[in-house]
């Protein structure tokens, strides 16, 4: 069973490196400096322009939601970026993953590897969740190796489901149970 509760009432969550606490306006300005970072927009395959005004009103609507839960991340006080579980099923138990760091500066640091645990820990533990599943840009490595060491596995692939920049890129598919060993 369920306990979607923790979604609406998001807990903090503590890594080896990293904090996660709920997502909100008050990160409005390391949001939005990150939304500007292309490398970021790239990985996330984020074709999408934001105003100054959908950017805070996305912030201020994510806490107390009982579909999803957004956290920020932080190393030492510090916004490195955001971790996301969202399009829950409750029906099948299953939901959706995404993260994004906030710039090229962060990345290789081991901040992502550590958001990910903790909140597949909380997934399965917690939540109670079967499998959390997420799709990655075929021209993002880095990720994919992160989340196969993180024990997601691949299970398709949609070819040629990006268009970045006038070139075609697959999506792979990956997916973690909760019974796979991580």
């Amino acid at each position: 069973m369920l306990n979607v509760d923790l979604l609406r009432d998001q807990p903090v969550l503590h890594g080896e490196r990293v904090l996660l606490t709920q997502l909100d306006e008050t990160f409005f300005d390391e949001a939005w400096a990150a939304l500007g970072d292309e490398e970021s927009r790239r990985f996330t395959h984020t074709h999408a322009e934001f105003t100054p005004e959908q950017v805070r009103e996305f912030l201020r609507t994510r806490p107390g939601r009982e579909d999803r839960a957004d956290w920020a991340i932080l190393v030492e006080g510090r916004y490195v970026g955001e971790v996301v579980l969202m399009d829950l099923d409750v029906v099948n138990e299953s939901i959706g993953f995404r993260i994004a760091l906030a710039s090229a500066a962060v990345f290789g640091r081991g901040f992502g590897t550590d958001a990910v645990r903790v909140v597949l820990d909380f997934a399965f533990g917690r939540l109670g969740v079967h499998r959390v599943g997420l799709d990655v840009a075929d021209y993002n490595p880095r990720a994919r190796r992160v989340y196969e060491k993180c024990g997601f596995v691949v299970e398709g692939v949609l070819r040629d489901a990006i268009l970045w920049e006038g070139k075609r890129y697959d999506s792979v598919l990956m997916s973690v149970l909760g019974t796979d060993p991580r």
